[in-house]
């Protein structure tokens, strides 16, 4: 091989990429059961229509806080799904483990009519440097009847990750959103 054909196979494999992509792992939410037993009586039905998050935390990438104006964005740790939509499903499922049967009505279903609307709408839902999660923000109930005022409520819940591995900050931020569910499950009891 002449040094020509060297420095161009370098030249390409320099823009090809030659170097290794870090290996990409992907997460996922997932409802924590506990074992709390499920409420008496059976309230009208819910569900939670809709889960809103600020751009900077709903996106592929995981998340981390690293400071009060700072945060670092993995390029090897992602989202199975889009963290709006994997909150909204396993907040129904955490509220199916803790209401009778029957009574949560799945994110895509159709609703029967007196179903109650569940608006969950965050603020902050990350893990910072030291493995600490923090939920902060409001969930609203509009009732079926249209007569009736939106319920507010505010929300500010945090769970301590039991290491900084990602894997441990995701069941972490699972935990905080069954502790969500059955602040809900008490407010939505007649």
């Amino acid at each position: 091989m002449n040094w020509r054909t060297g420095v161009a196979a370098l030249v390409l494999c320099a823009a090809g990429g030659c170097a290794s992509s870090p290996q990409v792992t992907y997460f996922s939410l997932a409802p924590i059961d506990r074992g709390a037993e499920r409420i008496a009586g059976a309230p009208a039905p819910v569900q939670v229509v809709q889960v809103h998050l600020p751009p900077s935390l709903d996106r592929r990438e995981m998340v981390r806080l690293t400071g009060s104006y700072s945060l670092q964005i993995s390029d090897e740790h992602r989202w199975a799904a889009p963290l709006d939509e994997m909150t909204r499903r396993v907040l129904s499922q955490d509220l199916m483990q803790l209401l009778p049967p029957g009574t949560v009505v799945l994110p895509q279903a159709p609703a029967p009519q007196g179903t109650r609307k569940i608006v969950v709408n965050i603020l902050q839902f990350a893990p910072d440097a030291a493995g600490t999660v923090q939920l902060q923000g409001s969930w609203t109930v509009v009732a079926a009847d249209a007569h009736s005022a939106p319920e507010s409520h505010a929300v500010q819940l945090t769970s301590q990750a039991s290491a900084t591995e990602p894997a441990d900050q995701v069941r972490a931020m699972s935990e905080v959103l069954e502790e969500l569910a059955q602040a809900m499950v008490k407010a939505l009891q007649p």
